[in-house]
């Protein structure tokens, strides 16, 4: 990839208004409106069950929060039309997501399935529930989520293919093989000047892994 100065922006290149914006993209093609709609339909209800990972985007006042999400497929339930169930399961516990929620309920979701071009992406508020009997409905290897994030739709659509095929994401030929970057150790070795041992995280993290799944 070629490199670009910065330096080389002019202001006059920067879009700073809607008129800028639409004058450089022209209006959205009929269809890419269209396929907005404020429910769940059949046609979207199955590609929200037949993803095993979404990502999660909030909106807090330190600012903005972007997190993965994944299990078995089917993991975010439909509960009904106009609403979505995610189970919240371990994780690091900075509980950045949750935390936003609590103070901003906007959220967006954007559902990817394997093989498939086309996400889902969904647009709408959250509130977190530790309800124990809806939070048993969600149990996985006997262990139940710490809580749930329940989204309220305000919008839904799919997003075309394109981003997909020209990144070959699902593409065989695509992966990269875990040797070719550096390992969580290593990064944390270095960020903390030592005081952790890169090898010695890295050589747990297999059992630690297992043993936190959920």
């Amino acid at each position: 990839m070629t490199s670009f100065s910065k330096s080389k922006i002019n202001n006059e290149d920067i879009i700073t208004s809607i008129d800028m914006l639409e004058k450089v993209y022209g209006q959205s093609p009929e269809g890419a409106i269209k396929k907005e709609i404020s429910y769940i339909s059949d046609h979207y209800r199955a590609f929200i069950e037949a993803a095993p990972f979404v990502i999660i985007a909030t909106v807090g006042p330190e600012g903005l929060d972007c997190s993965p999400r994944g299990d078995p497929a089917g993991f975010v339930r439909v509960a009904d039309n106009h609403t979505v169930i995610i189970p919240d399961r371990r994780g690091n516990n900075r509980v950045d997501s949750l935390r936003n929620i609590v103070r901003d309920k906007r959220i967006s979701l954007l559902f990817l399935i394997p093989g498939i071009g086309e996400t889902i992406r969904i647009n709408g508020t959250a509130k977190i529930s530790t309800n124990p009997e809806l939070c048993s409905t969600f149990a996985l290897q006997n262990k139940n989520p710490t809580s749930v994030i329940i989204v309220s739709l305000g919008s839904i659509y799919y997003q075309c293919p394109k981003a997909l095929v020209r990144s070959k994401l699902w593409d065989t030929e695509s992966i990269v093989t875990r040797e070719k970057l550096p390992t969580t150790g290593n990064i944390l070795e270095a960020i903390t000047k030592g005081k952790i041992n890169g090898d010695d995280y890295d050589k747990a993290y297999p059992k630690r892994i297992k043993d936190t799944i959920y």
